[in-house]
């Protein structure tokens, strides 16, 4: 069944706070460590997103999302469209609350993703990614059953990232720049409508790969763009093929700038966090730290959101090696 979206609104701090409450048990509140680099690089603390019990900070906004569903929608059960992390968050939340859970599922994602959606439960439809692409703008796809749970155009989903803010100004006030890879915009949104709400100064910024970079193009262009030269790469969870003209509204308001990093920038971070922290970290996830050590985004301190660790082994050997 099509849902209509709602329209668009900010996201509220006071939903956030809510939304921090209302997780607590099901989520880890996660580390924020300093990246030990040497006086000639900025001071960067990385945000281990990669440590929830999925590897990825999608279940905070699904955790949040599945809790405010009334019981005659839970009844039903869920589904959403993922890449992997979404739909791991999505499926461990569902489980947790005893609610049966679909993923309309992008076929080249990572195995590693897809196995551990199917461990956690849930039933998957495999699709192309254009087809998932396009299942995100019609909100209904033949054969899901249940209520609709959009992986970032929810305001639900956007409040439960947000958390992640409020931990980030804990461990780290002296903070003066956040870096989030961009995919959909739900992990963006979410953390600079709590950090604009609370600290205005602090700049937000996001990462492409530049094989995927629609966000920096429609930020160029001042308005929401299609990627015409969109490549897949090993950066499966971010990067999408247009940023939609919905997202496209929420972070305008609250996003500074955009930054756009190389493959090999990316494969570089990966190692350096293997490295220097033991952190096995995704593409999507080195997005950040890559960004950072462009210099674009100052001397820090850079909060730089390592979003996920969903990554087959012999492919993140291979990357780094």
């Amino acid at each position: 069944m099509k849902t209509a979206p709602l329209p668009v609104r900010p996201i509220r701090l006071d939903e956030i706070k809510e939304a921090r409450q209302r997780i607590a048990r099901t989520i880890v509140r996660t580390p924020l460590i300093r990246l030990e680099l040497g006086p000639d690089f900025p001071d960067i603390r990385l945000k281990l997103e990669n440590l929830q019990p999925i590897n990825a900070y999608k279940l905070r906004g699904a955790a949040n999302a599945v809790a405010m569903l009334p019981e005659s929608e839970r009844k039903r059960g869920v589904w959403t469209i993922s890449a992997g992390n979404a739909g791991q968050g999505v499926a461990y939340a569902a489980r947790q609350a005893g609610v049966p859970c679909m993923v309309v599922a992008i076929e080249t994602a990572p195995q590693a993703k897809l196995d551990r959606m199917r461990a956690l439960g849930a039933k998957l439809i495999l699709v192309s990614y254009d087809v998932a692409w396009k299942t995100l703008e019609d909100r209904q796809y033949p054969g899901a059953e249940g209520t609709f749970i959009h992986p970032f155009d929810d305001d639900n989903f956007i409040a439960g990232h947000g958390t992640m803010a409020l931990e980030i100004l804990e461990d780290a006030p002296d903070t003066k720049t956040i870096i989030a890879a961009i995919g959909g915009g739900g992990l963006i949104t979410g953390v600079a409508s709590a950090i604009k709400a609370l600290k205005p100064e602090i700049k937000i910024f996001g990462a492409e790969p530049e094989t995927a970079a629609p966000a920096a193009l429609s930020f160029q262009k001042g308005s929401p763009q299609v990627f015409e030269n969109w490549k897949a790469s090993f950066v499966d969870g971010a990067g999408g093929q247009s940023v939609f003209p919905r997202m496209w509204e929420r972070m305008k308001p609250v996003v500074d700038g955009y930054i756009v990093v190389t493959l090999d920038e990316t494969k570089k971070a990966m190692r350096l966090m293997a490295e220097k922290a033991r952190i096995i970290s995704e593409g999507a996830g080195a997005l950040p730290l890559a960004a950072a050590l462009t210099g674009k985004a100052g001397q820090g301190p850079i909060i730089a959101i390592v979003s996920g660790g969903n990554i087959d082994l012999a492919k993140f050997s291979e990357l780094i090696a």
